[in-house]
């Protein structure tokens, strides 16, 4: 272990004695100040998990986030600089940590608020004139690909995660079942939209250029229109291509 690995690992780990070459003013051992440091570290990684997963945060209290967060940053230290962007292994840690194996939405949850937070980070892009899709014919509309903006996500999941996300924003009380979601950026900040039945599927088809009348031909036409009229109100459409420019 080098120097610099022996210093990351004492950083997040309490029982760990600071590193031996590690002096204070006067070449005195800079044990006191280290923790302190060390404390400071782990406080700011904690609160920057409360502020990217504030649903999860109140689902299961603020204390025991804390802890559970503690625990989260010794096993999955940062791997950037950017701490706005920490916390993307949290999902797959609640899904396997033993005290909310009970709370079987929380990762979903987690992978939810984590979408919207890539959606809000994601690069810019002009969305399409609504206009242009009803411009084409019916058999031009079926053979164009559509391109999706960077800051579309999907996240589908065996809960009612957008009716619990809903429920922490003042919504109702969260009906029963699975839910598919979009997350997409219509303006500054990122909105999470509950699809229509096929619609994840529908949309992942899309982003992989599947012609539209292809990737939708699952759906009912009642939701077809209902996932394009979505699409184009949460500016998630931003090129069109027609069959005779591809």
């Amino acid at each position: 272990m080098t120097g610099q690995d022996a210093f990351a690992a004492a950083l997040l780990d309490p029982d760990r004695a600071p590193p031996g070459r590690l002096t204070g003013a006067g070449g005195a051992p800079a044990g006191r100040r280290f923790d302190v440091y060390r404390n400071n570290v782990v406080a700011g990684l904690i609160e920057a998990l409360e502020t990217g997963f504030p649903v999860v945060r109140a689902l299961v209290g603020a204390a025991f986030f804390r802890a559970m967060a503690g625990e989260f940053v010794r096993a999955h230290p940062p791997r950037t600089p950017l701490l706005m962007l920490y916390g993307e292994a949290l999902p797959g840690f609640l899904a396997g940590f033993p005290p909310v194996a009970h709370l079987g939405y929380l990762p979903d949850v987690a992978r939810l608020e984590l979408a919207l937070r890539d959606s809000y980070h994601a690069a810019d892009a002009a969305p399409v004139d609504p206009g242009a899709l009803a411009a084409l014919s019916p058999q031009a509309l079926a053979r164009a690909r559509l391109r999706l903006a960077p800051a579309v996500r999907l996240v589908r999941s065996d809960w009612p995660i957008h009716g619990i996300w809903q429920a922490h924003h003042g919504g109702p009380r969260p009906p029963q079942g699975a839910q598919e979601v979009l997350v997409a950026r219509p303006g500054f900040d990122p909105v999470p939209h509950l699809l229509p039945p096929g619609g994840y599927r529908g949309i992942a088809a899309l982003r992989a250029g599947v012609p539209l009348g292809a990737a939708l031909s699952d759906l009912q036409e009642s939701n077809i229109s209902a996932l394009l009229q979505l699409l184009l109100q949460s500016r998630a459409i931003s090129a069109i291509t027609p069959e005779d420019a591809q």
